[in-house]
């Protein structure tokens, strides 16, 4: 678990907006490929910077447990049947393309992967994603690692 704590944040990325963030394609790439440089913190600069100002905790890449719903901030299903259909070659081939979570008590909104998580689930295998949640307490999420 990684901690960050946004300030002068741009605002636009809130659990409660359901808006998506617009990320640099280096970015997208990376979770894309599931090709993260640690600390995360600095991989996912660009999406921490549209945080809204608070402390973070990032968790990941982590499997989503069974059972655990997401909260789509677009349009699901996903649109792209093709995007989908690229993430399930690439997960039947071994690759672990990333996802995105904002969660919060509550839910746990995509912020980035719709396609992603769209494309484990026909494949029924548990997404891979990363988990950014307000708060500095120790992390208690006993998933698996991807």
């Amino acid at each position: 678990m990684e901690q960050v704590t946004v300030s002068g944040g741009g605002g636009f990325v809130d659990v409660n907006t359901g808006k998506q963030p617009d990320l640099p394609a280096a970015l997208r790439i990376a979770l894309a490929t599931g090709q993260l440089r640690r600390p995360l913190v600095d991989t996912l600069d660009a999406l921490i910077a549209q945080l809204v100002d608070g402390d973070y905790r990032i968790l990941g890449p982590l499997r989503l447990p069974d059972g655990r719903p997401l909260t789509a901030s677009a349009g699901w299903p996903p649109a792209d049947d093709a995007r989908v259909t690229y993430y399930r070659t690439a997960i039947r081939d071994g690759h672990l393309p990333v996802a995105v979570v904002l969660a919060d008590e509550d839910r746990e909104l995509i912020l980035d992967g719709h396609h992603k998580i769209a494309a484990y689930r026909a494949e029924d295998v548990a997404p891979c994603l990363i988990r950014i949640s307000p708060g500095t307490a120790a992390a208690t999420e006993t998933e698996t690692a991807c």
